[in-house]
This record gives structure tokens, sequence and C-alpha cells, in this order.
């Protein structure tokens, strides 16, 4: 499977998941699927999705209020900018897929989810990391966890997906969440050294 999505450096661990003991995503299976019930349109799928980026970057702005770290405070601003850059991606492949010409804030109007990236609120996330809001480690650990979620929730849609240009968007959203996870690797690099 993850061949299949453009990893090659794969190593197969002695006694599998079980065997793991780092972080693996939570939940139960279909937690977030209700976003995607696997009957919507391209069209749906990009509202969703342009949705979840924005609940994830009104996660970061007001997470801004919670430390009194400066380096922080700065960390959450960036955060909430690559998510704007995430935004434009979707509404521009919104635009194409569709032909439309509506202005950002018309389509904002379609916004329909109450979740950030990944299928879970805001509260919850804070309920199961509870990041010392200090800590630049510890607030990129919970963005890098956040995306990994999205990439997996992303994945799992696409695999319920009923029609395959609602199928093929999702995967290349799913690869564009492992490009953000790649971004956020660099960021701890820069934070740890």
């Amino acid at each position: 499977m993850m061949a299949g999505q453009g990893f090659d450096n794969l190593y197969n661990m002695s006694g599998g998941i079980k065997a793991w003991n780092s972080n693996t995503a939570l939940g139960p299976e279909d937690l977030g699927l209700e976003l995607f019930a696997g009957t919507e349109s391209v069209e749906d799928v990009l509202v969703v999705a342009y949705s979840l980026e924005d609940g994830l970057r009104d996660f970061y702005l007001s997470m801004m209020d919670k430390t009194g770290n400066t380096k922080v405070k700065d960390l959450f601003q960036k955060l909430s900018k690559i998510e704007i850059k995430h935004k434009e991606r979707v509404f521009a492949e919104y635009l194409k897929v569709t032909g439309k010409t509506e202005s950002v804030e018309q389509f904002e109007t379609n916004s329909v989810a109450a979740a950030v990236e990944g299928g879970l609120t805001t509260e919850e996330y804070l309920h199961l990391f509870q990041p010392d809001f200090d800590s630049e480690i510890d607030i990129i650990s919970l963005a890098m966890s956040i995306e990994a979620q999205a990439l997996d929730l992303y994945q799992r849609a696409a695999d319920n997906a009923g029609d395959q240009k609602s199928k093929a968007i999702l995967l290349q959203i799913a690869k564009e969440e492992t490009a953000h996870l790649s971004q956020l690797g660099k960021l701890m690099e820069e934070v740890v050294h």
C-alpha cells in the first residue's frame, strides 16, 4: 500500500504494528469519514477539504493567545500562513474543476466542516496531545500529528469514494499532506538545531 503512494524506502518491521511503540493515527477507522460519505462530487470534496484547511488555520490562530513565548506565537503565525497556501491550492483546484469564476468570499459561504484536518475538533486535539504551549517542539509535533491524521483521513476517504474523479482529488490532497509533513519536518530540524 505505501509503495503505491510513492514511498520508495520501506522496511518490514518484525512484529508489525503491534511491535510499534511510537505515534500512530488516532481513533476508530471511520473517524472523520462522516465528512466524506463516498458519494460526494469533486466539487463537494474540494469544499470539505478547503473547510478543513480553514479550520486548521483558525486553530493555529486561536492557539496564539495560549502562549507567552514569542517564538511559539511566531510559529503559530507561520503555521497559519502555511494553511493559507493550502487553502489557495484547494480553491484553485475548485475553480479549475468546476469552471466557476466566483470569489474566495463567495466560495467560503459554502464551507461546511466544524473540524480541523484529520476529522477531530480543536478541543479533541488539545485533549489528546496536551501540548506545552511554550514549547516549539510540542507545537510542531502537534502540527505534524494533525497533518498525519489528515493524510490518513484523505487516504481512507479516497478508498471510500464512489466517483473516480473524487478519488483522484482525494489522493492528490493526500499526496500534498505528505509534502506538508515534510515542511513541518524541516521546521522541526530548524528548531532542534
